[in-house]
């Protein structure tokens, strides 16, 4: 016996990599059902095997279903999921509208899969930022056995991150780049992309922090321990998927990077690739269609008491995703509903 499952916005990117990660696990479904806005209406998107129909979220009715995966951004979100919560169906949410909200758990699952116990006060369950989440899958191994005081995170995001637009505004322009007549100007994004790097995902806060340097600061603290203290630049790159992170740590207690290596090695989501020769790194083009967060350049900073570098990358349509998305599913059915 497995579950009736609604993935919600399955024309997007993230949507259709939902579909392909809950095929490609296995996951025990046994019913279906694609949604987006009525425009996309009929629009066929594959799922393992099978071809499915896209149904109207406006009309759908969620009574019945065991869980729903949204993808759908965070104001058709505000619409859509209490009336699904309502219905008794749990929404797995992608999007930035409930992750801070005290109620609402916002889980990592190797990081607090206890957490999911929480989904029964509004049968919502936030996933988080993308940039947040591998890097909190680095450092919570490394936490429970040094306790993290402070970490300064540099990320180099793809253009994926800011959907299909984004990726289409990358490729045009550098096409352009090299077409006379065909230039195109930003759009998407503040300042030209293709050859570039922009120092700005998201808006300006009143602080100078931009919104998704606030996101990983906070959920940081949501999902692992408030006492961290968390700065963050992050940085739109020219890459189409994969996101990079240079992290710097610091510990109460001291750890020495080949301990540090040996602990990261031995943590569930995660891949170290560290020697130290050329090319013995990953980098975001090699984590593409991978389900791990890859870990490379760790070694000591000797400019703190008790810290440490490390390099970070993971393929944030799946990790920072869809594959979040879909491991909280699987945490929700082995550990609650118990039917698959």
């Amino acid at each position: 016996m497995g579950y009736k499952v609604v993935v919600a916005g399955a024309t997007g990117n993230v949507g259709r990599e939902m579909l392909n990660i809950l095929a490609e696990r296995q996951f025990p479904v046994d019913e279906i059902a694609v949604l987006a806005s009525r425009r996309s209406q009929g629009t066929e998107v594959s799922f393992g095997d099978k071809t499915l129909k896209i149904q109207d979220i406006e009309q759908f009715d969620f009574a019945g279903w065991d869980m729903a995966l949204f993808a759908i951004g965070s104001d058709a979100t505000k619409l859509h999921a209490p009336r699904a919560a309502a219905a008794g169906c749990v929404v797995i949410d992608n999007s930035s509208l409930y992750r801070y909200d005290p109620q609402i758990p916002l889980i990592v699952p190797e990081v607090n899969p206890e957490a999911v116990h929480d989904y029964k006060n509004k049968m919502i369950i936030a996933n988080p930022n993308c940039s947040t989440a591998q890097m909190v899958v680095a450092l919570k191994p490394l936490h429970d056995r040094a306790r993290i005081k402070r970490v300064v995170v540099s990320t180099y995001q793809s253009v994926s991150g800011a959907g299909k637009d984004g990726m289409d505004e990358l490729w045009d322009q550098t096409k352009g780049m090299y077409v006379p007549g065909q230039e195109v100007a930003p759009k998407k994004f503040q300042k030209q992309i293709a050859f570039n790097v922009i120092p700005q995902i998201d808006v300006f806060m009143e602080d100078g922090t931009t919104k998704e340097e606030w996101k990983m600061v906070v959920e940081t603290k949501k999902i692992m321990d408030p006492a961290i203290k968390v700065t963050a630049t992050c940085v739109r790159v020219p890459v189409f998927v994969g996101h990079s992170e240079s992290i710097n740590i610091e510990f109460e207690d001291f750890l020495d990077e080949d301990e540090a290596r040996d602990i990261l090695r031995e943590a569930p989501g995660i891949l170290v690739i560290d020697k130290r020769e050329p090319g013995g790194y990953v980098t975001p083009i090699e984590c593409v269609g991978d389900y791990a967060t890859f870990i490379s350049r760790i070694r000591q900073d000797s400019t703190v008491e008790n810290g440490l570098n490390l390099w970070c990358v993971s393929d944030n349509l799946r990790k920072g995703a869809a594959l979040n998305a879909v491991q909280i599913a699987e945490l929700l059915g082995n550990k609650v509903l118990k039917k698959g």
